[in-house]
């Protein structure tokens, strides 16, 4: 029986680390480029009003600079437009050096002197996405922050009126925070630009005031979302690479009509194309050019400051982040050209598919495209060319004479740039009024490069593909093979639209002539978030890409596609796999956060485990008996799926809100996008089979974590062992009662005015004492009877008495007493270690509170907010009274019956109410706590 459990729970625990591999190393390479400084950073601390200082004196504003620029800007004399960065959590204010470099060397090529100037707020590296207590506060300093750098423009002409905020992680969250403080000016700011923020939730709940806060922002801005139009944000994700803060999350919880709003992922940014991890997002050359470009297009050219035209603030973005057409903003589609070259450079083309090659000549060429002949045939025309130059290069025609075009209008901002090329389609229906399409082929400046274009049906190269089911790990495929007779082919993913989902694509492509090709690309396009990843590959090849989703998919929205920009007759073969390990990667990406509740409910269930063995046998149990023994998915799992069930029903949800019980928590929310009701997150239909896979990788978690706990105790108990005296008694580190009432009216004074969980770390370590005393005590009962070695076999043959092993007071004989003590002091250090497995359950709920009080000591000796405070008293409280804890005083308890039925119940409620509310985990161990430290004394 002991194997079957070492070799399950050893299989659990391969498949959850199958998972965190795929999740923490089962991504693309690193391929952003570093940015650099060319001379030295420098941060001048701009000074703030006395009361700020005073108010805030952890928190500093800075201003970034480097060279001749620092110098110039030593008295605060500034001159450019306002740009304040704000770091996350645990972030460092000089992380602004990567946007503060680049936009100091592009200003040097600007001119006129239009340059950026880039703040940074210090928020002292806090802890904020784990310790929610400080979120207000850093939005106050935040509001301060503003005011007190716009004061610094108070000697131009035209001072700006806003600053334009930059937030990575947590920073992002607190800049949409500032709109919900009653005093604060919605004028002050006017864009807000956000990387791997997790807008739609926290990562983790660890404390009420983290849930308080995000439910504050998002009513604010869903409520409100009508004064809040005017006010652009733009959240940008990291994708895979960020493990962190899932892309998911980075969604905007916003009205789905709003245009002033966007979310996307930086795999899908134009000139971008590459997935960042949570710190990379801030230094990221590519996604760095790409924000400062867009900053000096947001310029406006007469009052040198951000523009407040919330349309071309959105035409910026769109440029820069969503589509570029490879064209210079500010140029419109309806632009009339006129086209006088003579006819010898216009090629009428008869043909299918165009396919042209400049010289090295520079020389002027166009191509006509007659649309006539081709309206019935073909619904699309196609073009690419890898010119890359900012240039108009296909026109509608409207006046032609002869064999050439006289007159004709720009249909460039259409275009679309991907890796290797720029790509236009048009559709023939949006063209009615048009005779002939024109493709400009001109190298005036001598440089090569290649058009190739066609016309197209869509309905023809557009095929469907059923993904197989998620529980098919990898043993069936879904293939089909395309003989390319075009330049672009379309595959619908059929069945895939959930973010559990994982496959492994493959892209076999052969050609049967070997000539020089443009590169392919291949495109996973979701259409309710853009979240699009790019693969650039050479023909022939094959690859591999990935096929998973940061967001499920709404109702009513298309379903995923697969884009090949392909070569012209080649053959392409895309087989599609699900992939276990991508699989697992996914569930703890999204569902990782529950893991510790369910870990939770095992260590819950092997108290209980141990209490009914207490109960029964008057014997406790092996650790590592219990804890396997502590899943029970029949037991758990089967009353959630019934109240799933029942939760539908009208009747029992007015029941449940005459109950006043709060809304059960489900697994994390999926969809992007969503227009959000009183502050309600619409949660997906998860599989049935996803819990008791968690609850099964909990339990993992929990048997080895209890297996590596006992291990450590038994290696400190051999170091601390020469510094004690030996003892056999059942007693040893137990404090009397008026110590504990001294220790436990310490801790809690100490709790309440400095840091509650320093005081529940303190009692943890005091119980961690009495089990290392237990521990030290039978090492040494085991050598007293290694010494006796004829009464220890007579005792391990059964010649002793069985009330010996209950009850050392009716042995005779001292050998007889030391075994029936070595017995009772097993018996206690099994039940005390499965108690200190349960009790370091709160202290590591508690720790980010205990970590950002001591950073914080040199500024105040009091946690404040204190996410422990008051319920710790009850937690020191039992804490205390589990030390003099023991078996014997459990079996002659009258309580003890009902306290062993608590926990299971306690369980299924904690998995109810704490998926979502991490915190919750210590209420519920408390209430199982609270009767068992009773029965110690009644």
């Amino acid at each position: 029986m002991k194997l079957a459990t070492v070799t399950f729970y050893g299989f659990a625990l391969g498949l959850l680390a199958v998972g965190l591999r795929e999740l923490l190393t089962g991504f693309e390479e690193n391929r952003c480029s570093m940015t650099y400084m060319f001379e030295y950073p420098e941060y001048r601390r701009v000074a703030l009003p006395r009361r700020v200082a005073r108010l805030y004196p952890a928190y500093g504003l800075y201003l970034y600079g480097e060279g001749l620029y620092a110098q110039e800007t030593r008295a605060l004399k500034l001159t450019g437009a306002p740009v304040l960065f704000l770091p996350g959590n645990a972030g460092s204010y000089k992380q602004a050096r990567s946007l503060g470099s680049v936009a100091l060397r592009k200003a040097e090529n600007m001119e006129g002197g239009l340059h950026f100037n880039v703040f940074t707020v210090d928020f002292n590296e806090e802890l904020v996405a784990l310790y929610g207590g400080s979120l207000l506060r850093q939005t106050h300093f935040l509001h301060e922050s503003i005011k007190a750098i716009l004061r610094l423009y108070k000697h131009l002409k035209t001072p700006p009126k806003s600053v334009v905020l930059v937030g990575h992680s947590m920073g992002g969250v607190v800049a949409r925070a500032l709109f919900t403080l009653p005093r604060f000016n919605t004028n002050l700011v006017s864009l807000i630009i956000t990387q791997a923020s997790p807008h739609l939730a926290p990562v983790l709940a660890l404390d009420p005031y983290l849930l308080d806060f995000y439910s504050a922002v998002r009513q604010k801005w869903v409520n409100q979302a009508n004064k809040l139009r005017n006010i652009t944000v733009l959240s940008v994700g990291g994708g895979y690479r960020d493990y962190q803060v899932r892309s998911g999350l980075t969604a905007l919880p916003c009205p789905s009509g709003d245009p002033n709003k966007l979310s996307l992922v930086a795999t899908a940014v134009p000139r971008t194309w590459v997935s960042t991890d949570h710190l990379s997002i801030v230094w990221c050359k590519e996604l760095v050019l790409a924000t400062v470009r867009a900053f000096f297009d947001l310029i406006d050219s007469e009052t040198r400051q951000f523009t407040e035209n919330p349309e071309k603030k959105m035409a910026v973005l769109n440029h820069h982040f969503i589509r570029h057409p490879v064209r210079m903003l500010g140029e419109t589609q309806d632009t009339s050209i006129s086209i006088l070259d003579s006819p010898e450079v216009w090629t009428e083309v008869n043909t299918l598919r165009l396919a042209y090659s400049t010289p090295k000549e520079g020389q002027v060429k166009y191509f006509l495209f007659a649309l006539s002949s081709r309206r019935k045939a073909y619904s699309h025309f196609y073009c690419r060319s890898n010119n890359l130059e900012m240039t108009s290069w296909v026109y509608s025609c409207v006046h032609k004479t002869g064999s050439s075009c006289v007159r004709a209008v720009d249909l460039s901002m259409g275009t679309e740039l991907l890796p290797p090329y720029k790509v236009l389609i048009l559709r023939l229906s949006d063209l009615s009024s048009v005779t002939h399409i024109v493709v400009s082929a001109s190298n005036l400046n001598g440089r090569q490069f290649t058009v190739e274009c066609e016309w197209q049906r869509q309905e023809s190269q557009t095929l469907s593909v059923p993904v197989p089911h998620v529980l098919s790990f990898g043993l069936t495929v879904s293939d089909v093979t395309i003989n390319s007779s075009g330049l672009l082919h379309t595959i619908e993913l059929q069945h895939f639209h959930q973010v559990y989902q994982a496959f492994r694509i493959n892209i076999a492509s052969q050609c049967k002539v070997h000539k020089d090709r443009m590169s392919n690309v291949y495109r996973v396009m979701v259409p309710w978030f853009r979240e699009d990843s790019l693969t650039t590959v050479s023909v022939p090849s094959v690859t591999e890409i990935s096929g998973m989703l940061h967001t499920s998919r709404p109702d009513n929205a298309s379903g995923v596609l697969l884009q090949l920009h392909t070569a012209p007759n080649c053959q392409y073969k895309v087989s599609i796999r699900t992939s276990l390990p991508r699989v697992l990667g996914q569930i703890l990406r999204f569902c990782g956060p529950m893991v510790p509740v369910y870990t939770a409910v095992t260590l819950l269930l092997a108290c209980g485990g141990q209490l009914s063995s207490i109960l029964k046998s008057r014997r406790a149990a092996g650790m590592s008996q219990v804890v396997g023994k502590g899943l029970q998915p029949h037991k758990v799992n089967l009353p959630l799926y019934i109240l799933h069930i029942l939760l539908s029903c009208t009747w029992f949800q007015e029941v449940w809100s005459i109950l006043c019980l709060p809304p059960m928590d489900a697994l994390p929310p999926t969809f992007p996008d969503v227009t959000f009701h009183e502050g309600v997150v619409p949660v997906e239909e998860w599989p049935h089979l996803l819990s008791p896979l968690l609850y099964i990788l909990g339990a993992a978690v929990a048997y080895w974590g209890s297996t590596v706990l006992c291990l450590i105790i038994r290696l400190i108990s051999l170091i601390l062992a020469p510094l004690h005296r030996p003892s056999v008694s059942r007693d040893c580190g137990t404090l009397r009662l008026r110590t504990q009432l001294v220790i436990t009216l310490c801790l809690t004074v100490m709790g309440g005015t400095s840091c509650g969980a320093l005081s529940v770390f303190v009692a943890f370590l005091l119980h961690l004492y009495r089990v290392l005393r237990l521990q030290m005590t039978e090492r040494s009962l085991r050598h007293m009877l290694n010494l006796a070695p004829r009464k220890h076999k007579e005792a391990e043959n059964g010649t002793v008495d069985a009330e010996c092993l209950n009850k050392s007071k009716e042995c005779n004989g001292t050998p007889l007493l030391s075994e029936c003590a070595l017995q009772e002091v097993r018996d206690d250090l099994q039940l005390h270690l499965c108690l200190s497995a349960l009790l370091t359950l709160p202290v590591m709920l508690s720790a980010p509170s205990l970590i950002h009080w001591i950073r914080n000591l040199r500024y105040s000796t009091q946690l404040d907010p204190d996410p422990c405070w008051p319920h710790i008293v009850p937690l020191i409280i039992v804490y205390m009274l589990l030390i003099n804890c023991n078996t014997l005083k459990l079996c002659n308890s009258k309580l003890l019956p009902l306290t062993s039925c608590l926990p299971l119940p306690l369980a299924i409620t904690m998995v109810i109410f704490s998926p979502l509310h991490l915190y919750r985990v210590t209420y519920f161990l408390l209430a199982t706590l609270v009767p068992l430290a009773l029965c110690c004394l009644l």
